[in-house]
């Protein structure tokens, strides 16, 4: 094959992809499948009755004076550090949210719906390694972060750019967050998260999303939805208080979610769980509610167990499962968007363990409704690293729930009695007119996914998934195109952040 072939191959492999990717185009689901419930009215309101008794009697401690006295002045009872809720109080805190919300995009035609039958996949937050089949696992760095900010951007399934997608270990940690920030607004055009690490760094995504949409625009409708972890068990710390004050008074959006263990930070026992989470989910929603009014709020479940003989967090468990399900009525039951689910797993590399275990989350998220998933692509080990494998192989798996989401089409394309008019007894329809109108769209083909003979599986090298998800992530890379980014826009954010990189000073 001479080397004008192999490049005309090429140029026509990668027209057939780009024609592909036209017929997924982006777009945000919309759940059609009935919702599943586990519980009933009456077992809901026995986990609400818990959770009031523990806001009433127990406690949530807030470590934010500025926090306390909003909470004292809006009604609650303040000792020392400890809030007290009366439940008529809570309720009606939390009735003030909205149901649903839009987040602005940088492109407008991918703003995403935040609540009701809307889901929105984000890609994995947070860890601080990555995984590659060339280089194993190592310490995460600007460039991975970029990476996994053009991966989540090139995929048709991943809705969201999400946040600190991994840790970039290679840059200061007191100024690392406006470029991460940057990132995502460079290199995709999706929405994405704010920085949580404190007050001022909240302050800073702030105002790089006024430099973006405007400030007018993004107190009408949020561009920064940020995730505000509540440290198990009761308690809210300062540096996320000091984030969630700035993002609440500029009416940008927030996941008030618990971190929980259960038999650690919660009790070994999945009804205490869920009356624990769901009180310090509330608590939180309350006083964002007491400072502003009406400000977009989502309700937030990160559960999963321990291994009771060894510590270790378990993550596919069959008790984490019922705990999102019935996290999930809880939320609908206070009328709020409900985000938890990802593609979870305790495996270091894109095996079959890893599999399991992420199908084991994230069906569940699917059939109980779940509106925003966080950690959607890339999880692994725990979430301490983010596999480029994994991210790929698990958007295959987005891609198949985008079709399942759909439910039944009984419309007259759907029922397609033309086509069985057509075909005599014996025959096929692989020729008929709706197999040629719809042959495209009929069915989801996974790209990774290996559906040959043995034989030319063989002769086509013998690849097994993550092989094959190898070299797609590198291809993908490889053929990435940055969406246009204003030169003005992007002038003023690069000024901005090297003014504040001056500013700031490391925590010595």
């Amino acid at each position: 094959m001479t080397v004008q072939s192999v490049v005309a191959r090429r140029r026509e492999q990668r027209r057939e992809r780009q024609s592909a990717a036209a017929v997924h185009p982006v777009a945000q689901p919309v759940n059609k499948l009935p919702v599943y419930e586990l519980v009933d009215e009456a077992a809901l309101q026995l986990i609400d009755d818990a959770s009031m008794t523990i806001l009433e009697e127990i406690g949530i401690d807030f470590y934010d004076d500025d926090a306390l006295a909003v909470l004292a002045a809006n009604g609650a009872v303040v000792k020392g550090s400890t809030v007290y809720f009366d439940r008529k109080l809570l309720r009606k805190c939390v009735s003030q949210a909205p149901t649903h919300f839009t987040q602005l995009a940088r492109n407008p035609e991918r703003n995403v719906i935040i609540g009701g039958r809307h889901i929105t996949f984000a890609p994995v937050y947070g860890p601080p390694y990555v995984y590659d089949l060339d280089r194993g696992r190592r310490a995460a760095t600007l460039v991975d972060f970029e990476n996994f900010v053009k991966l989540a951007y090139l995929s048709p399934y991943i809705h969201h750019s999400g946040g600190t997608v991994v840790e970039p270990t290679d840059l200061p940690t007191h100024t690392r967050h406006l470029d991460m920030a940057y990132t995502h607004i460079k290199f995709s055009d999706k929405p994405f998260m704010g920085s949580v690490t404190s007050g001022a760094n909240a302050a800073d995504s702030v105002r790089m999303a006024e430099i973006v949409f405007g400030a007018d625009a993004i107190r009408r409708q949020p561009a920064l939805l940020s995730l505000i972890n509540i440290s198990s068990p009761r308690r809210l710390d300062d540096r996320m208080l000091s984030a969630l004050k700035v993002y609440t008074r500029a009416r940008q959006a927030m996941m008030i979610t618990p971190f929980i263990l259960s038999g650690a930070m919660a009790p070994a026992a999945i009804g205490g769980t869920l009356a624990q989470l769901n009180a310090e989910a509330l608590a939180g929603i309350a006083l964002v509610q007491m400072i502003e009014p009406g400000a977009p709020v989502v309700y937030g479940a990160f559960q999963t167990n321990v291994d009771l003989r060894s510590g270790a967090p378990v993550f596919g468990s069959p008790e984490s499962q019922v705990a999102l399900i019935v996290s999930a009525q809880l939320a609908r039951m206070y009328g709020l968007p409900f985000r938890s689910g990802g593609m979870f797993t305790s495996s270091k590399i894109a095996d079959a363990q890893s599999a399991y275990e992420s199908m084991q989350v994230m069906l569940p998220a699917i059939m109980a409704r779940v509106n925003f998933v966080l950690h959607a692509a890339g999880w692994l080990e725990g979430g301490l690293t983010a596999g480029y494998e994994k991210f790929v192989l698990d958007c295959e798996l987005l891609g198949m729930f985008h079709k399942f989401l759909k439910g039944l089409d009984l419309s007259e394309e759907g029922l397609a009695m033309e086509s069985i008019r057509s075909v005599a007894p014996g025959g096929h329809h692989l020729g008929t007119d709706h197999t040629m109108r719809n042959f495209r769209t009929a069915f989801y083909r996974a790209e990774l996914f290996d559906y040959n003979s043995a034989e030319q599986w063989q002769t086509e090298g013998a690849l097994d998934a993550q092989q094959r998800a190898h070299r797609q992530w590198r291809r993908l890379l490889q053929e990435y195109d940055a969406p246009a980014l204003d030169s003005a826009t992007n002038a003023t954010l690069r000024e901005f952040m090297a003014q504040r990189k001056a500013e700031i000073k490391p925590e010595y």
